[in-house]
């Protein structure tokens, strides 16, 4: 299925990375895996790496693996985490201390 891979060859894919197919159910292409074909199916809706996993009863870096050749392909489109800003951050991890020293 991977191929001995252990690493997407192209793409980050967090948990909660959500993942979408580009094309119908139908319009799969005749040269991928079964399990390939499923995750477009499964991707018709937006779906998180995670749930991909999940439904497909397939280890997380599995499926990172064939999500990354789908990507490859153009086959999916995926959107990850926003990052956030340095202040940002910092007021956020001030406020996470504020909270525990109240602890």
């Amino acid at each position: 299925m991977t191929q001995g891979r252990t690493r997407p060859s192209e793409g980050e894919f967090d948990l909660i990375a959500v993942v979408v197919a580009t094309q119908p159910a139908g319009a799969a292409r005749a040269d991928l895996h079964p399990e390939q074909a499923a995750i477009l199916n499964l991707c018709q809706r937006p779906l998180s790496v995670a749930e991909v996993s999940a439904h497909l009863h397939l280890p997380l870096g599995t499926v990172r693996v064939l999500l990354g050749d789908l990507l490859s392909a153009g086959q999916i489109l995926t959107s990850g985490p926003r990052s956030t800003a340095q202040p940002q951050r910092h007021h956020l991890l001030k406020a996470v201390i504020n909270g525990l020293n109240a602890l």
